[in-house]
């Protein structure tokens, strides 16, 4: 079946239709990873996006049930040069196109996916409008300039949890539960675990919670508007501020939240949680040009010197300008000099904008959950 991408700035992109059928809207951005589509798809800070593939052959490994980052896939829209109907891997249990059309998403495939990549590259993100069933260029064009793109839109509200719920010590998503619980968990220090830790829920990946787990941690994830007196109340170790998609200024909720906590808790942020800390301390974001998405970017720990290759996935960006003199900066990008991450003077906090928690990606940034539990080994003392 044909299908047909259109961007705001007029450039339309004719191609074959997989997954799901229909029409969408979003922002169209890419993702420089080779492999790792299924955890790009499922990763909650892609709400709202149109993602676009630079490597130019997806599917061939298939999709299963333990990749996943979430619920299930959250992009917009999916764009690849060659989809590859026949996939062979051991752990496949489902086609990349069966699992999309299960979902609703809509693929497109057989366009030149190198030069939509560089008018992005060039112009910078846009709108963009996919459809299987408008196939008037003009009609497409046209609605990709009407919609509303994410600067100012509150994205956090289509991806955080409803109700509390305690992340079990699994790497199966399985064991998530995400049955109300009527208020957090009473203070207590878990018997086989060290750490109480309550995560603030902005668009959280399982490989976060995974990785908390692992290293020794009891995490109860909530809601992004659970207010600071209730998380306090309920007596936690640290708390962790998640990643998530979008434009950070929207979530006034948040800031305040973790203006609320910043002098009486560790905190730990990844992602949109960095952005959300960078605005309750003071300072601005603003939106990149075209992003950093992919699982190979380089960054520069100012500390060690060391360079790390990182896994990221973002459009908005803390100003290092704007911050203030308590803060100190930690990580710089290698590519473009902006912001990677800060640790504050006299609190217990830190943050980094990329993904330590890699999936998909390398693991050069690990250390950091080590280092937010030995912050609460040294707070608790």
């Amino acid at each position: 079946m044909k299908a047909i991408l259109a961007l705001a700035d007029g450039t339309v992109f004719e191609g074959e239709q997989f997954g799901a059928t229909g029409e969408t809207v979003g922002e169209v951005v890419f993702n420089t990873s080779m492999t790792g589509y299924q955890e790009v798809l499922t990763d909650p800070s892609y709400k709202g996006q149109i993602v676009t593939m630079t490597y130019p052959l997806i599917g061939n490994y298939g999709c299963n049930e333990a990749d996943v980052e979430s619920i299930g896939p959250q992009v917009e829209g999916f764009v690849v040069r060659e989809y590859s109907a026949y996939h062979s891997n051991w752990r496949s249990e489902w086609s990349l196109d069966t699992y999309l059309s299960e979902h609703g998403i809509i693929g497109i495939q057989g366009i030149d996916t190198r030069a939509l990549t560089r008018r992005l590259r060039v112009h910078g993100v846009m709108n963009g409008c996919l459809s299987t069933e408008d196939l008037n260029p003009e009609s497409l064009v046209a609605k990709a300039k009407a919609w509303h793109g994410l600067v100012g839109w509150d994205l956090v509200q289509r991806v955080t949890c409803p109700n509390p719920y305690a992340w079990r010590n699994s790497r199966q998503p399985s064991a998530v539960s995400h049955q109300p619980e009527n208020r957090l968990a009473e203070s207590r220090k878990p018997e086989a675990e060290s750490h109480k830790v309550i995560a603030l829920d902005f668009g959280i990946k399982y490989n976060i919670l995974r990785q908390l787990t692992e290293h020794g941690c009891e995490v109860q994830v909530v809601p992004a508007k659970t207010a600071a007196e209730e998380i306090l109340a309920a007596e936690p170790d640290g708390v962790f501020l998640s990643n998530g998609p979008g434009d950070p200024m929207p979530v006034g909720y948040a800031i305040e939240t973790i203006r609320g906590l910043m002098d009486k808790k560790p905190l730990f942020g990844i992602c949109l949680g960095h952005q959300l800390l960078g605005l309750a301390l003071g300072g601005k974001t603003f939106k990149l040009k075209f992003g950093h998405r992919g699982a190979n970017q380089p960054v520069k720990h100012l500390e060690t010197d060391k360079v790390e290759i990182t896994s990221q996935n973002h459009g908005f960006c803390v100003d290092i300008d704007s911050l203030p003199n308590s803060v100190d900066i930690t990580h710089i990008n290698l590519n473009d000099d902006t912001l990677e991450g800060i640790q504050h003077r006299e609190y217990p906090i830190f943050s980094v904008q990329y993904h330590p928690e890699a999936s998909p990606g390398p693991h050069d940034a690990s250390y950091l959950f080590s280092r937010f539990t030995e912050m609460m080994d040294t707070e608790s003392r």
